[in-house]
Formats: C-alpha cells, sequence, structure tokens
C-alpha cells in the first residue's frame, strides 16, 4: 500500500496552476491591454519549453517515452525540440 505522499489524491491539477499564473498575469496588467493581442499563441510558446524539457527529464531523455507522454509522435516532438533549441539528450 502507498503512503499519503505518493498519492495521486495529493497531487494538485495543472489547470490550478494555470488559472493561478493567468490571473497573476492579468492582475499584473493593471487594467493594460497586454503587449500582444495573440495570448493564446503568447501562453503556448511560454508554456510548451518548459513542458518538453520537464517531460524528457522525467523520461531521462527518452524521446520515445516522452513523445508517447506527451500525446505526439516521435516526429512531431523532434520538431518541437528543434522549434524551442532543446538539447534532446538531456532535454534542457
Amino acid at each position: 500500500m502507498s503512503s499519503a505522499k505518493n498519492s495521486h489524491a495529493d497531487i494538485k491539477p495543472l489547470c490550478h496552476s494555470v488559472t493561478e499564473c493567468m490571473d497573476e498575469y492579468f492582475r499584473t496588467l493593471n487594467g493594460h491591454a497586454p503587449k500582444t493581442l495573440n495570448l493564446y499563441d503568447t501562453v503556448l510558446e511560454q508554456v510548451e519549453p518548459p513542458l518538453l524539457r520537464a517531460t524528457l527529464e522525467y523520461c531521462e531523455g527518452n524521446q520515445s517515452r516522452a513523445a508517447e507522454l506527451l500525446g505526439l509522435n516521435r516526429a512531431t516532438l523532434r520538431k518541437k525540440l528543434t522549434q524551442y533549441k532543446i538539447k534532446p539528450a538531456l532535454g534542457r
């Protein structure tokens, strides 16, 4: 039996973290318009690289495992790694 520390019930859903970050972002704008009018792409550009790095690190650099975990095919993962200039061996 696993301990309470290892329980998935203790893991905060990612949507909570995203909500907190977006709330803080809009608070810091203080009523002003964002510098970009394409907020969706801006968020993806900010979120995707650390997602790829963290997943590669979790998968110990194994791109096949990382792609599977991300729900991508390996070619798409490699394209994204190149796009963001992420070294695939270490994910950093």
